[in-house]
């Protein structure tokens, strides 16, 4: 089936990563590979200046952290954290990584964004491989 498995994680939104996970384990080849990718969002220039330099390590870190206990211990899955916008980071990341699909949450969608969330839709649009959209 599918030899790198991604699985974008927003840790501050509702789903949890169990139904993304088997999902994937289910699609996954044999020797396969799964990855969970947190973007976090950049901080804005004019709070960014006044926080000591190490702050952006403390909060990849954090999140990292908050990562391991969504997955839990022990688990196969790799973990990544990026900083940046969430919809293009993961597109890019799955290019660059050779990323074969992307299975994503989506949360239930307002007005604006009726089919899909934004950061599902815009995957789903510019991913240059398979997309599998959870609800």
């Amino acid at each position: 089936m599918y030899k790198h498995i991604l699985i974008p994680v927003a840790l501050d939104h509702e789903h949890t990563p169990e139904e993304a996970v088997g999902v994937a384990k289910s699609l996954l080849s044999e020797g396969g590979k799964i990855t969970a990718l947190h973007v976090m969002e950049p901080l804005p220039g004019y709070a960014a200046q006044y926080l000591p330099a190490e702050s952006h390590d403390t909060r990849v870190a954090n999140q990292r952290k908050r990562m391991q206990e969504a997955f839990g211990e022990g688990t196969e899955v790799e973990m990544a954290v990026l900083s940046g916008q969430p919809g293009r980071s993961i597109v890019e990341y799955a290019a660059e990584k050779g990323v074969d699909l992307i299975v994503i949450a989506s949360h239930r969608p307002g007005l604006q964004d009726y089919f899909l969330g934004s950061t599902a839709g815009r995957v789903v649009r510019h991913a240059q491989c398979c997309v599998h959209v959870l609800r």
